[in-house]
């Protein structure tokens, strides 16, 4: 893993939000490439639950002051970024007032989701994507955790494919059990189409809901990592027609050696 470069974009890292498959992957996972000599970068929400004052995040002015355009809306983006306690790593965090600054992750205080998750899953895509293109850092992998980084792929595919960045880029989808209940916002596609991405790219989302999601970042990966032991019927029949490698489940204390195979296997080279 020499200089290898891995880029990790998460809906979720410990230790800012409580331990899941998903944050808990998100944070040994760079862990282990930084102690094998690659190069890696983090980036992860800005949720307005995560305590800035007790972790320490601090905006990174060099990097904010860009505005996204979201369904013909510019959304400012602001860039925060810390240091994980004890370890070489550092987190980017994807900000905007509107959509990140409630006291909650996805959902309400009465479970349901929040309306606008979409658009917060286009917002962190590109953000990740334009804060990339300034740090002019080119990562040989790109490595999506959890259903609101979903969209990374899809974006890189389509609306930046002719971005020289991230020409060699490889993209690795980790696919987790369980997801969020119900759909995101049906108007899901036609925020999309705005951007200019055809409709046949975005079929499944026609009905948004996690399934669908997720199929359409595999779709657009080079490769999928099972990232839970149980996964859906769904997902395994699909799993079965996707034509690309497919890295099965591997518990925490044995991941390391099957992930350094994976990222440096010809598939991913």
């Amino acid at each position: 893993m020499k200089d290898k470069r891995v880029l990790y974009v998460s809906s979720e890292v410990i230790p800012y939000l409580p331990e899941t498959e998903i944050s808990s992957m998100s944070f040994e996972a760079p862990r282990m490439v930084n102690s094998n000599d690659g190069q890696i970068r983090i980036f992860m929400p800005r949720y307005g639950n995560i305590n800035e004052r007790r972790h320490q995040l601090h905006e990174v002015i060099r990097l904010s002051g860009m505005n996204l355009v979201i369904n013909d809306l510019d959304m400012p983006l602001i860039i925060k970024v810390a240091s994980i306690p004890k370890e070489r790593m550092q987190v980017y965090f994807i900000d905007n007032d509107d959509y990140f600054k409630r006291k909650a992750t996805y959902a309400d205080e009465d479970g349901n989701l929040f309306p606008d998750n979409d658009e917060r899953a286009i917002f962190f895509a590109k953000g990740v994507i334009e804060t990339v293109k300034k740090l002019n850092w080119s990562p040989d992998i790109i490595h999506v955790h959890g259903w609101l980084a979903s969209f990374l792929p899809l974006y890189l595919r389509t609306y930046y494919n002719n971005e020289p960045l991230f020409e060699n880029s490889k993209i690795v989808t980790s696919l987790y059990n369980p997801g969020f209940q119900g759909t995101l916002n049906t108007k899901l596609v036609d925020k999309i189409k705005f951007d200019g991405i055809e409709e046949a790219t975005i079929s499944h989302l026609k009905n948004p809901n996690y399934f669908n999601v997720m199929k359409t970042a595999m779709d657009n990966s080079d490769a999928v990592i099972v990232g839970s032991n149980e996964i859906s019927e769904e997902f395994q029949e699909y799993l079965k027609n996707l034509d690309k490698p497919v890295l099965n489940f591997h518990k925490m204390e044995e991941f390391s050696e099957a992930y350094l195979d994976f990222y440096q296997s010809k598939v991913l080279v």
